[in-house]
């Protein structure tokens, strides 16, 4: 027989269970550390002999100088005992240390029946480099030593430079095992304070059970009627508990589900006026509905020009769909209520939600503040029983509440395209010969972004979403505002720029950045941001990748990816136009051009995502096209 998680004998098994669940886990833990404490004492009797061969070596060494050898039959005999056995010992001894550096140590040197794994800390790891690079100093010495001579190893020379030099090496050696016997009494400790933290920790879990037997059982009427009490004064931010009364505990859920409506309501108006952006209010109305509505996918949609027809003006979602901003669905036209929508039937829109994992979705028509038909707010989720009759009369009775905040933020977009487009047109009208250019330079912009942020494996498929691509087709056409700041006698001029003249032009990038900039304080004071992405278009859509360009010589991703964007695309409009001191580029000859300049005035990732995003971009190029 199952037990409700909200009895009190299932949360004390709860409870039980995940005293027991930590007792287990730091017993596991203890364990397992003192398994490896097994494998630290492999190491440091490996340290150890590092210690006793240098130490052999040395007194070896010593006692050789003493009796050194008079003759060819004595030296010869030091050739199969001294000689062989320092050989042998620089043998074992580098076998060691390279273990050490490796990380793993075979099984010759363990005796185990597998390869030991060894792991450092910072001052192990840094005691080792200084041991080994003072070991394969002493090799090398001792090599140079012993030399090549035709009458064999000069065993007296290696000897004297071994007690020479040999005590360096034993202090290095001692200094490795005492950094190995220290990590090692570290990882004690730290066995030490998990046992110490698990007693604590099981301690905490033992009050907290008895502060919520005390809880439920002596003080569930107190603390209701009090609750009760606060609510009913104003607070609907306080939320009565709900004790183990399986009645009482349904009627406080109930109280509490009010007073969060409630409360969810007044945050929900407070945060959608402070919104600037119609993504702003998408993403408050999609944070504040999910507290007491699921909501995975919310869209506004707007009256095409034709009956039946919906432009997707915005969506927010946290899932991955082939939904796309400005297209358009076919939807039959709702009346004043909100209507469920067949995520299994007909149409674009639906076919999208329903790829994308959604199974329930409503249509909430708004009331429309002013002149023009009624705009369409989407719910979906992926509960397929997420909208019952409850629920969308709660959406229909909030519909005059969104309805006025939807409407500002669209106006406030409108006035901030207006006024991007105006000082774009200002611009182009200190350089007549553009014509469409400004057009067309923006929305290759936009679809190369779009392509560029497209793939899943893309490094700014994060940093490229909808509303940076919205961003760049607004601000693109503000690349040359600074000109507005440059002498009509240098904008204007027919013939060529001299030096001074050119040096002038160049200054209309930083014109541009710090017009806009400035814009973007006045509004940042006011609690937003606009003009961020069309400063660094205007400053710096004339830096180059290698660092060449002006006016900062800005050099690879440094460079704004923005304004990365915007020289490709307006580059290219530049070559495949014609203007009065040239003739247009054919379209094949001017990619070949940039192509050869990717990774030197463009970005190769920037050129890759225009190459992919040709066919749109021509369909733009044939339609528009100033030759």
């Amino acid at each position: 027989m199952s037990l409700p998680l909200h009895s009190l004998r299932s949360q004390l098994i709860l409870a039980l269970g995940a005293f027991l669940v930590l007792i287990a886990a730091a017993t596991a833990y203890t364990l397992h550390q003192l398994d490896e404490r097994r494998h630290d004492y492999i190491i440091l009797n490996l340290a150890g002999q590092l210690r006793v061969i240098s130490q052999h070596m040395v007194d070896q060494s010593r006692r050789y100088l003493t009796d050194t050898p008079d003759d060819y039959d004595k030296y010869e005999r030091d050739l199969k005992l001294y000689y062989k056995e320092l050989l042998s010992q620089q043998e074992h001894f580098e076998k060691i240390i390279k273990g050490f550096e490796d990380r793993r140590l075979d099984v010759a040197l363990t005796g185990r029946s597998d390869p030991l794994t060894c792991s450092w800390d910072g001052p192990s790891l840094s005691q080792l480099g200084n041991t080994a690079a003072i070991w394969r100093g002493f090799r090398g010495g001792l090599r140079l030593a012993l030399a090549d001579d035709p009458d064999g190893p000069r065993l007296i020379s290696a000897a004297e430079y071994i007690v020479r030099e040999g005590d360096a090496l034993i202090d290095a050696t001692d200094e490795l095992a005492s950094a190995f016997q220290r990590m090692m009494e570290d990882k004690l400790d730290l066995i030490r304070l998990t046992q110490w933290a698990t007693a604590a920790a099981g301690l905490v879990l033992l009050v907290l059970l008895l502060a919520g037997l005390s809880r439920q059982v002596l003080r569930p009427l107190a603390a209701t009627r009090l609750g009760f009490d606060r609510v009913a004064q104003g607070d609907f931010a306080h939320r009565v508990a709900v004790p183990a009364n399986h009645e009482l505990g349904a009627m406080t859920t109930s109280f509490n589900a009010l007073a969060e409506r409630i409360n969810s309501l007044f945050r929900l108006s407070a945060r959608i006026n402070q919104g600037t952006s119609l993504d702003d209010t998408l993403g408050f109305v999609r944070e504040e509905f999910s507290r007491f509505l699921p909501v995975d996918w919310l869209g506004v949609l707007t009256p095409g020009a034709v009956s039946r027809e919906w432009l997707l003006e915005r969506f927010d979602t946290h899932l991955a769909t082939a939904a796309r901003e400005g297209e358009i669905h076919t939807h039959a036209a709702p009346g004043d209520a909100p209507v469920l929508l067949d995520l299994e039937g007909e149409g674009s829109l639906v076919q999208h939600l329903h790829a994308a994992g959604l199974r329930t979705a409503v249509a909430l028509p708004l009331k429309k503040v002013g002149a023009g038909e009624t705009p369409l707010l989407v719910f979906a989720t992926l509960d397929a029983a997420a909208y019952g009759p409850e629920r969308l009369e709660f959406l229909a009775n909030l519909a005059g509440q969104i309805s006025p905040a939807l409407d500002r933020t669209v106006v406030v977009e409108a006035l901030v395209v207006a006024a991007v487009s105006g000082l774009a047109k200002l611009a182009e009208s200190r350089d007549p010969e553009t014509g469409d250019h400004l057009f067309r330079m923006a929305r290759y912009s936009a679809i190369v972004a779009e392509e560029l942020g497209r793939p899943a494996d893309s490094p700014y498929s994060v940093q490229i979403d909808a509303a940076y691509v919205r961003a760049i087709l607004h601000f693109a056409p503000m690349h040359d505002i600074g000109k507005v700041g440059i002498a009509d006698h240098i904008l204007l001029k027919p013939g060529k720029l001299d030096a001074a003249e050119f040096a002038e032009m160049q200054r209309h990038p930083s014109i541009g950045g710090e017009v806009l900039r400035r814009c973007e304080a006045q509004v940042n004071a006011l609690g937003h941001s606009i003009f961020r992405i069309g400063a660094e278009i205007a400053e710096s859509h004339h830096e180059k990748f290698d660092g060449s360009g002006y006016p900062h010589g800005l050099a690879g991703t440094a460079i704004p990816l923005s304004a990365r964007i915007v020289a490709v695309a307006d580059v290219f409009d530049a070559l495949t136009s014609k203007r009065p001191y040239k003739e247009a580029w054919p379209v094949e000859r001017a990619l070949e051009a940039m192509r050869g300049d990717a990774g030197r005035h463009f970005d190769p990732l920037v050129i890759a995502a225009f190459e992919r995003a040709l066919p749109k971009i021509m369909a733009i190029y044939t339609q528009h096209r100033h030759v």
